[in-house]
């Protein structure tokens, strides 16, 4: 396609793979569309890991980095201090996820230590994700994003002097006004229907919302639409309205390159558009997941009320840890609880195929879609 955005990153096709797997972002960008290894809470050694692989094996294609900088959250402004997040950890809390695990079957008197795990993530945060960016920059990527809000000035100028486009995901026309008065250079309108972090405006409403205000500002940003998509016909819907190309993450949750365990494929290639919410109960920001006893527990009354971002992460992620490990051991009570980030569009995902199929999949229906448009106005 001879799209601006495809020309000006060098890709074929304006198919954007937003994926925690370094297999999967290289398979997409050798497909023609783009890879964008999501790096929350990584190490900068496992960062230039991740990057040195995908080098080796995207066969010359561009890919990109995502990264999650929110502008707001818990200790902003201070250096990391792991021991005192954890020691500010309310034992309601805790005992409340050991409860969870327990009427499950699960003994979790032995993981408290893993809290520490979460380190990374806080350790990001508190830098504005300086050091990510020093290792991302050394490599040749196409695009650096932030996933949460707008992205810290050290990434714009970053973004700048390498001459790497910088795109940040936005839930609301107000947010994406104030992203393109920052300087950022791609849009990802992110509807509510999106796996992991999203707001609460679908995404049929929000992109044609977001392309009309920017247009009105006289801001020249290309948007991509986000949220639920997973077929070609969406992408083709979403470009009709004004998008430039589509971001998508959910739609590799069941590819066989995805990081996603066994247990947890099978459960999304299982659910329907219903079985997913959206709750504060993992990050501590509201984010997509796909609905288990795990959920259904933290949106229950009497449960406690999630802490800040990056405080519920450190109350969560432990023990989803743990019930991944036990789950792919056969744990029955781990099994159920399984969940993992996914948006509404899981409904469409029926059949696992490679992440190369998934992109050939959208190609051949987005163009099946633009000859039903064109036949409807007789072109």
């Amino acid at each position: 396609m001879h799209t601006p955005i495809c020309q000006r990153l060098g890709i074929e096709f304006p198919l954007f793979a937003f994926s925690h797997c370094r297999d999967v972002v290289a398979a997409v960008s050798k497909a023609g569309g783009m890879g964008v290894l999501g790096v929350a809470g990584y190490s900068t050694d496992r960062l230039r890991q991740e990057l040195d692989w995908i080098e080796a094996h995207a066969g010359g294609k561009p890919y990109g980095v995502d990264l999650i900088v929110p502008n707001k959250y818990e200790g902003k402004g201070e250096a990391p201090n792991v021991d005192k997040l954890l020691s500010g950890l309310p034992q309601e809390h805790l005992a409340f996820t050991h409860r969870i695990l327990a009427e499950h079957g699960i003994d979790a008197s032995g993981f408290e230590d893993q809290r520490r795990n979460g380190s990374g993530f806080a350790s990001n945060l508190a830098d504005q994700g300086a050091s990510s960016l020093e290792v991302a920059f050394q490599y040749p990527i196409k695009l650096i994003a932030n996933a949460l809000g707008t992205p810290p000035p050290l990434m714009i100028e970053m973004g700048k002097k390498h001459g790497v486009a910088v795109a940040a995901l936005v839930g609301a026309k107000e947010h994406a006004l104030a992203q393109a008065a920052a300087g950022v250079d791609i849009i990802i309108a992110a509807g509510t229907e999106a796996g992991g972090h999203c707001g609460e405006v679908t995404t049929m409403v929000l992109v044609p919302e977001v392309v009309e205000a920017l247009r009105a500002a006289g801001a020249n940003v290309p948007v991509l639409a986000a949220g639920g998509i997973v077929t070609g016909a969406q992408m083709a819907a979403t470009m009709a309205m004004g998008a430039a190309g589509a971001w998508c993450g959910s739609v590799w949750l069941t590819t066989p390159e995805a990081e996603t365990s066994d247990v947890v494929k099978k459960k999304l290639l299982a659910a329907t558009s219903r079985d997913t919410v959206r709750s504060k109960s993992r990050t501590g920001k509201p984010s997509r997941q796909l609905r288990s006893p795990w959920t259904d527990a933290w949106e229950a009354d009497g449960a406690p009320k999630p802490l800040p971002m990056p405080l519920q992460t450190f109350v969560s992620e432990p023990p989803l840890r743990l019930i991944d490990k036990l789950a792919d051991g056969g744990h029955t009570g781990a099994e159920e609880l399984a969940t993992y980030w996914v948006g509404q569009g899981v409904g469409l995902m029926n059949e696992p195929l490679s992440a190369g199929a998934v992109v050939q999949q959208f190609k051949e229906d987005y163009v099946r879609a633009y000859e039903r448009l064109a036949a409807a106005i007789g072109a």
